[in-house]
């Protein structure tokens, strides 16, 4: 039987709610991690500052919750898996998520987060993306040397028949196709799009952004873009080569990268059959399609073992 060493864990009250973890209770949460979720939040700032940036134009008088409760209610129950404002209606009276929001009382109802989150626009989306990327700034004590941008296109599926949801070939169900941009493990960029926009719509001109805020703050660093071969269009390459940034970014196999790579995908071929072992061999190639401004460099990569026939791969 598992022996708990600690038999009491005190948190920071809230208001006049004394806050304790312990093994002897009954099951009053079933989410008991949001009061971590909380330690963490309130630590980073994050709600504090999305909160800040967002405003409240609402009548005052009329409001019984602040935007800052609004915010926190809303994003530690996605973080716990609640994503349909529905489940509100039960959580809102849930004390482990009340006192993570730092009140003593039933939250904001469905209907009052709905008409809250009814109230965004582009202009809010442009201030909660300003937090993330100010915050991800402040979180180095020191300018890096270099950045990796990376960029990914992911499918969020649609069970019911929301606006703007389209069914995609690829992925076989109907979703929105959302943007992302992580330095590393922080976000930068979160950008909901439907699923029959082009996968690189608008990754050049989020890209010119973060870029010239980056080299607002760290003047000498170096950055590179890094996606799959969704993103790579000749035209942010080239501004890539412009500005200075470097890239690495997938390209699709096609019959001429496959003629060029010939020799080395009959390498790892004979150097398995050889030795037994898997193979994995590079290569410099020089491609350009017939849409490119100028052919550019790829670098191929032939594998060959015993659960992996021999195929190429390639970035440009």
């Amino acid at each position: 039987m598992t022996k708990c060493n600690t038999s009491l864990v005190q948190f920071p009250r809230c208001k006049r709610r004394k806050v304790e973890a312990h093994f002897g209770g009954g099951a009053v949460s079933s989410d008991g991690g949001v009061l971590l979720l909380r330690q963490v939040d309130r630590r980073l700032g994050l709600t504090a500052g999305v909160a800040a940036a967002l405003g409240d134009e609402r009548r005052q008088a009329s409001c019984e919750h602040d935007v800052r409760s609004l915010v926190r209610q809303r994003v530690y129950a996605l973080a716990l898996g609640y994503e349909d404002l529905n489940d509100h209606q039960t959580l809102r009276g849930d004390p482990g998520l009340q006192t993570a929001v730092e009140r003593d009382a039933p939250l904001a109802s469905s209907p009052t987060l709905c008409r809250w989150e009814n109230r965004a626009d582009r202009d809010a989306a442009w201030a909660i993306h300003q937090v993330l990327v100010e915050r991800f700034i402040a979180s180095y004590q020191h300018p890096p040397r270099g950045l990796v941008l990376d960029f990914d296109a992911m499918d969020d599926v649609v069970h019911g028949n929301q606006e703007g949801r389209f069914f995609h070939g690829y992925y076989d169900h109907y979703c929105f196709l959302p943007l992302y941009v992580f330095c590393g493990s922080q976000l930068l960029v979160s950008y909901l799009r439907p699923s029959s926009a082009d996968p690189a719509r608008h990754v050049w001109a989020i890209l010119a952004l973060l870029v010239k805020r980056l080299r607002q703050a760290w003047p000498g660093v170096e950055i590179v873009f890094r996606g799959d071969s969704q993103f790579c269009r000749w035209r942010v390459l080239a501004w890539c080569e412009r500005h200075g940034v470097g890239y690495i970014v997938g390209l699709a196999k096609n019959s001429r990268v496959q003629a060029q790579a010939a020799d080395l995908v009959a390498a790892a071929r004979a150097g398995f059959v050889a030795t037994g072992e898997k193979q994995r061999l590079f290569a410099d190639l020089v491609y350009a399609a017939e849409t490119w401004d100028k052919p550019r460099r790829v670098i191929a990569k032939a594998e060959h073992g015993a659960l992996v026939s021999c195929h190429v791969s390639s970035v440009g």
